[in-house]
């Protein structure tokens, strides 16, 4: 074949198969998949040297192919670095990640550079290379890929917290290696001396600069994809491009980091694109960015193992002493990171705690691949590099890159054994004991009537019942033998199960179209919380859990503070619309448990622990009602509105499966079948936008509610209006703290606040005021005032009190008089 685009072909997919074919043989062989396809590729380039210059047809065309589709910076770069880490970002929950998003800074940043340092100074007190180049290779060594951990630790079952600490550190950590290496690659090409303010100010530059280019084009693609909705296909290209287009705008043209553009734009997507995206078409934009994040892992894995040989046969003799350096610095570094840091974020709960045995896991687990490849292939591809400085970096990282592969990635199984990682807890052994039993039971019972049916004789259906009823029995008495687990440990393993069947009732509703994909978010990041809690704490876990899942989130915080500082409400419509029909999700999820989940669960936990079990759901179901109706009674038209939407989506799928069993029953054909689904898929799209949330803060609305002001002429209501800034005040929201300084009064224009006050508290409702003492006797607040549910408030502020008091003598008198009957009551007291 000739050169050009089909040996290029040829070649690219040909290794492509082969990859892609080993993943069921690692599967039997239960190897890790990139050290054995990065073995295989080893293994080619082994068996192609002596093949070199035989005529072999298409085995020798791939030969050559294969040979020559060399691993470049550039191919690594702009081809395999954003799809892996657009795929890696995409799967992250960013409510989690804001969460914990200083100690991932931390450990990405902080961690980076330290270790960076190390490494360096390590290495400089040994090799024969300036400092400079040294901590380029530092930086380069301490980028780690999170695929390997990340995985065991879903199959271990790790807190989804930790798993999204270790994917945000690995994301932010390749990020900040490569702002690191490009400011120390200009400072050896330039000859630049170092500068620590220069430096700081070009990577806060580089890397703020990425944030901000992936966070426009991801909000522009976002809003293109509003207009194409439920056309899956178009949706999903458009991600690929954003992925590729935010990468190369930022890195090539505006010279900013595009692994942060790349990673921003994927949790934009991830987050608020779920609300263009339609439910088919994320489903096959997860699959599709699957699709690719596995394509470009065995690709670059399969061209490691071919160029690694090559790049390692001319290491001189002096550099495996220098490597071996290299190796114990990085893991000492990485221990520090692990041993000392994580620890030290934990103990300033501004993180986390992390169990010694996942730590090491971390430590462990921490691979280099495509990016510590891919920076040192453009030193070595860079002519204007020194020949030496050249040959150091890339024989070292990639020496490093095939150690960590081949040494560290196959034994990271033994350190989870060590630590008992891999084995089920005594709990878990009960539930499975207890769990074969229960099914084994049942089937025994079932087998008869099977038979029966199937005209099988009973003599041999009795000999299978018998097998079956044997060995029920059997784990029945071992499970009764090692059932010494605490009341606490059953009611932890019924927690478990009831949050676990709570997260698959998100997962139907969400299925089934009756909630949005940000809202499903929501609910499945809160069950997860909650399971966190529970494993970890649980009656206490779960109870904190479910208390802190009705809280309001630093998002609504910030909505409302956008409301009262600067009167703009639209963010916070939208928060209380989400979490109304969060609410409503998670209450009937609540219900749907107690009416199935609490039955199949007695078997296994038993009556006393099924009534607490129960209990424990009552209580919390009765929360969530109650943070429900403070909403519903707030806002009852769109309470109600909501309510009609909601059985509107429910009638339409009910009536699209009547059709779809018509049509397997031919009772209809398939072009009536079609015409009937085209009408009701515009009935649903026109009930796929959230109603939108009239908050009612305008001033004239508001003072038109409380009688005081009733009296006033058009002109001064227009007066009194310029004074008084609307604003909406959440459930038992302190309002006004006792002891603080007198800022301003507030006038309740609906809903209603208590006044913490001895020995009886003074309910406040529509119409009244409070907050006028501070002002009228000039003193401290002299209680807590707590808002009993939403209430619409006019605040008026210090500055303003005494033109509105001007303003009209009844109203006036009226405060006045109020603030003295209200000084003689507490002085009464």
């Amino acid at each position: 074949m000739h050169e050009g685009v089909g040996l290029s072909i040829l070649g690219l997919f040909g290794l492509l198969t082969i990859a892609v074919l080993m993943l069921p043989v690692t599967r039997r062989l239960r190897l890790p998949y990139t050290v054995f396809i990065a073995a295989i590729g080893i293994g080619l380039s082994v068996v192609f040297l002596p093949l070199q210059g035989l005529e072999l047809g298409m085995i020798g065309d791939f030969r050559d192919a294969a040979s020559s589709f060399g691993l470049t910076s550039e191919i690594v770069f702009f081809v395999f670095l954003p799809a892996l880490v657009f795929e890696s970002a995409l799967s992250i929950d960013v409510r989690r990640l804001l969460a914990d998003i200083w100690p991932i800074l931390l450990l990405a940043i902080l961690g980076l550079l330290v270790s960076a340092f190390l490494v360096g100074g390590a290495l400089w007190l040994v090799a024969s290379v300036p400092f400079v180049v040294c901590l380029l290779l530092g930086a380069i060594l301490s980028a780690t890929d999170p695929v390997a951990v990340v995985a065991i630790f879903k199959d271990l079952g790790a807190p989804k917290r930790l798993a999204v600490l270790v994917e945000g550190e690995s994301l932010f950590n390749d990020a900040t290696a490569i702002v690191l290496f490009n400011i120390l690659a200009a400072m050896i090409l330039t000859g630049a001396g170092a500068s620590l303010m220069a430096g700081m100010q070009s990577f806060l530059t580089v890397f703020v600069g990425g944030i901000i280019v992936g966070f426009i084009m991801a909000w522009m693609f976002v809003m293109v994809i509003r207009h194409v909705r439920n056309m899956a296909v178009v949706e999903v290209t458009l991600t690929i491009s954003l992925a590729y287009l935010s990468f190369l705008v930022a890195e090539h043209y505006l010279h900013v980091s595009g692994v942060m553009a790349t990673v921003v734009a994927a949790l934009v997507i991830g987050s608020r694109g779920r609300t263009a995206i339609s439910a088919d078409g994320w489903h096959l934009l997860k699959e599709t960015w699957e699709t690719i994040g596995f394509w470009a892992n065995s690709l670059i894995f399969v061209l490691v193992g071919l160029a690694v040989p090559a790049i390692l046969s001319s290491l001189a003799p002096d550099y495996w002493l220098v490597l071996s350096i290299a190796l114990v610095s990085a893991f000492v570094a990485r221990a520090g990171l692990t041993y000392i840091m994580v620890p030290a974020i934990a103990a300033l709960r501004i993180g986390m705690p992390v169990s010694v045995g996942f730590r090491s896991v971390m430590w462990w687990g921490g691979l280099r691949g495509a990016v510590s490849l891919a920076l040192a292939l453009s030193v070595y591809e860079n002519p204007s590099f020194p020949i030496e400085v050249r040959e150091f970096v890339v024989t070292l990282v990639c020496g490093f890159v095939l150690f960590t592969l081949l040494v560290n990635a196959p034994t990271v199984g033994f350190v989870m054994r060590f630590f008992g990682l891999d084995k089920l807890s005594a709990s878990d052994l009960v539930v499975r004991r207890r769990a074969i039993d229960k099914v084994r039971s049942a089937i025994a019972n079932d087998l008869p009537t099977l038979a029966s049916r199937q005209r099988i004789a009973p003599e041999t259906a009795s000999m299978v019942v018998a097998d079956y009823e044997g060995e029920a029995e059997e784990h029945a008495d071992e499970a009764s033998a090692d059932a010494q687990l605490s009341k606490d440990d059953w009611l932890k393993i019924g927690l478990l199960s009831l949050i676990g069947q709570e997260r698959e009732a998100y997962l139907d509703q969400y299925a089934a179209g009756h909630i949005a994909p940000h809202i499903a978010q929501i609910l499945l990041g809160c069950a997860d919380d909650i399971r966190d809690q529970s494993k970890a704490d649980g009656v206490d876990g779960w109870v904190r859990g479910h208390k802190t899942a009705l809280e309001f989130d630093w998002q609504f915080r910030l909505a409302l503070f956008l409301q009262r500082r600067f009167q703009t409400s639209r963010m916070l419509a939208q928060r209380l619309a989400s979490r109304f029909e969060s609410l409503r999700t998670m209450r009937l999820a609540v219900l749907e448990v107690k009416d199935k989940g609490l039955h199949d669960l007695e078997q296994i936990t038993g009556p006393e622990i099924l009534a607490q079990l129960s209990r424990l759901l009552d209580e919390r179901e009765n929360e969530i009602s109650k943070a429900l109706l403070a909403i519903r009674k707030q806002y009852p038209d769109y309470a109600d509105s909501l309510d009609r939407r909601y059985l509107k989506r429910c009638a339409i799928r009910q009536e699209r499966e009547s059709y779809d069993r018509l049509s397997e029953e031919a009772i209809i054909g398939g072009e009536l079948l079609l015409n009937l689904q085209d009408n009701l898929d515009g009935q649903y799209h026109s009930l796929s936008r959230q109603p939108r949330l009239d908050l009612g803060l305008t001033r004239e609305q508001l003072i038109a509610k409380v009688p005081m002001f009733k009296a006033l002429s058009d002109d001064q209501r227009q007066a009194v209006a310029k004074l008084l800034s609307p604003q909406l005040s959440v459930p038992d929201e302190i309002v006004i703290r006792e002891g603080d300084p007198g800022t301003g009064m507030y006038f309740v224009s609906s809903g209603a606040v208590q006044a913490e006050i001895q020995p009886v508290p003074a309910i406040i409702g529509t119409g009244g005021f409070f907050g006028e003492m501070s002002l009228v006797i000039e003193q401290p607040r002299t209680a807590n005032v707590v808002s009993l549910g939403y209430c619409e408030l006019l605040a008026l502020s210090r500055r303003d009190f005494e033109t509105l008091m001007d303003l009209d003598d009844g109203i006036s008198d009226i405060i006045k008089s109020v603030a003295r009957e209200r000084q003689e009551e507490l002085s009464g007291n």
